[in-house]
């Protein structure tokens, strides 16, 4: 069995809640605008705004990490948004909590089954940190769009 990697970040924006947690499900617009240079290849294959949405793209972590990605968008009774990997074990979860009137703490959770052996080592070590780097991208980005 493959050891679980987990990456997580957390980010504090200055803008309200129910603003950043719809900028984030929409991702045939806020979204799209929003993603890390990581991203290419993006493409919303159905839905486009929360659940039901079913997002493509190519995410490159490292210059030789390359992950073809098609994830498939639900939420939780929280409002938590989940996105699934449909070709990998890839799961992240995007939290929204108020922090105040008009701030709000994005938590974002990501899971995979992990390499083993040396190559696992180096995964569980590096590619949170990767991931953390560009999630806070993510969110900062959308923050910034959302200040105008």
């Amino acid at each position: 069995m493959s050891p679980r990697v987990t990456a997580s970040s957390e980010h504090t924006a200055a803008v309200p809640a129910h603003q950043l947690r719809t900028a984030l499900a929409d991702y045939t617009g806020a979204r799209r605008e929003a993603m890390p240079e990581a991203y290419s290849q993006y493409r919303v294959e159905a839905g486009g705004t929360g659940a039901g949405t079913t997002v493509g793209w190519r995410f490159q972590a490292t210059k030789s990490r390359v992950r073809e990605q098609l994830v498939e968008v639900t939420e939780e009774e929280d409002g938590t948004l989940v996105e699934r990997d449909t070709r990998s074990s890839m799961v992240t979860r995007w939290t929204v909590v108020p922090s105040g009137k008009r701030s709000c703490t994005v938590t974002t959770t990501t899971t995979w089954d992990g390499a083993s052996g040396v190559k696992g080592f180096f995964e569980r070590t590096f590619a949170p940190l990767g991931l953390k780097r560009v999630n806070t991208e993510l969110v900062a980005n959308l923050e910034r769009a959302l200040q105008g």
